[in-house]
């Protein structure tokens, strides 16, 4: 990536902040979510015991809780409730990634082995609904039953953009709008609800859940804009899984879609050999690295960054806005 796309509304980014210094004020909560998480797979089965173990045994970024409590806090929220429901936006997420492996026939996630390739498809498919319903069956008892609702529309939603983009695979047509309402369905939206059930559970009026709902999506989009520029950009080694793993399993992203439509003939033919020896991963890090399509990609990333800034910036200021604000940054300078 050039150096001159690393700009927005506010000029160079500064150095990256570390997610420690982003999550100063909730790192205790966060630490508690953990407990939750590990508290709410535990099983008598002695199989859910053991993949939930292995699933939670490494702790992700955990943006999704994190925008859940920043908001609530954000909001003026001063319970206890915001943890459980942090946990379970946590298990959608988690649940999402199981079954979205097994689409991808992934054997990697966060560099280690994903559930499907230990344990087997079967068995992580049957992981992946056990998440699904111990989130509904534990939001049944929170003092606010829209949360049922929003967990169960947002668990709709991305599923349908998974399932969109599963029968888009390898379609080369695919446009940057269909793109983009895929990633808003399988990514953003879960980002957006973690916002919104936070401002639930605040008590917040209408148009500051809205707004910070807003937040979140715009957040999301970036970071999954990101998360899809990574696979050109990365190595193996720090992505956790072999570079060019998007183009393997099919799924077009933002910098294909830009270099298909300016190199469209000899990328067509590249992705031909569907064995991607090394020599034709070589030339296709070079048409997408060398025409521009990364540079593309980041500014569409920048300009959902920035909205989504601007959106926390008009929040009254507090520790919490400016951790959302500095979410919003770091999504740009992610390197994993």
């Amino acid at each position: 990536m050039k150096e001159t796309s690393s700009r927005t509304a506010g000029g160079i980014l500064s150095k990256r902040r570390d997610l420690l210094d982003v999550y100063h004020n909730i790192q205790g909560e966060l630490d508690r979510v953990e407990d939750k998480l590990q508290f709410f797979t535990a099983s008598e089965n002695r199989l859910v015991a053991e993949i939930s173990g292995y699933l939670f045994k490494k702790r992700g970024k955990r943006i999704r809780p994190a925008l859940l409590i920043l908001s609530a806090k954000l909001l003026g929220y001063a319970g206890e409730e915001h943890l459980q429901a942090a946990s379970l936006v946590e298990f959608v997420h988690t649940a999402s990634l199981i079954h979205d492996d097994i689409i991808d026939k992934a054997d990697l996630r966060r560099g280690e082995d994903s559930v499907h390739a230990r344990w087997g498809s079967n068995v992580s498919v049957l992981l992946g609904d056990f998440l699904y319903i111990k989130t509904i069956a534990l939001a049944l008892g929170s003092s606010q039953p829209r949360i049922v609702r929003i967990l169960t529309d947002v668990s709709t939603r991305m599923i349908e953009g998974e399932l969109d983009e599963f029968r888009r695979s390898g379609d080369l047509s695919l446009s940057e709008r269909e793109y983009l309402a895929i990633i808003s369905d399988k990514t953003a939206v879960l980002f957006s609800a973690a916002c919104r059930i936070g401002a639930v559970l605040a008590g917040a009026a209408p148009e500051q859940e809205e707004s910070i709902a807003a937040y979140g999506l715009n957040l999301g989009m970036a970071f999954q804009i990101v998360d899809d520029l990574l696979d050109f950009q990365g190595d193996r080694e720090r992505l956790g899984k072999p570079v060019l793993s998007d183009i393997r399993e099919g799924r077009i992203t933002l910098p294909l879609i830009y270099s298909v439509n300016s190199d469209g003939l000899r990328l067509r033919a590249l992705l031909e050999d569907k064995s991607l020896r090394e020599d034709t991963q070589r030339e296709i890090l070079e048409i997408i690295r060398g025409n521009g399509a990364l540079d593309y990609a980041f500014r569409r990333a920048q300009e959902y960054s920035t909205r989504a800034r601007e959106i926390a910036d008009a929040f009254p200021r507090s520790a919490y806005r400016e951790a959302l604000g500095a979410l919003a940054d770091f999504v740009l300078k992610r390197e994993h």
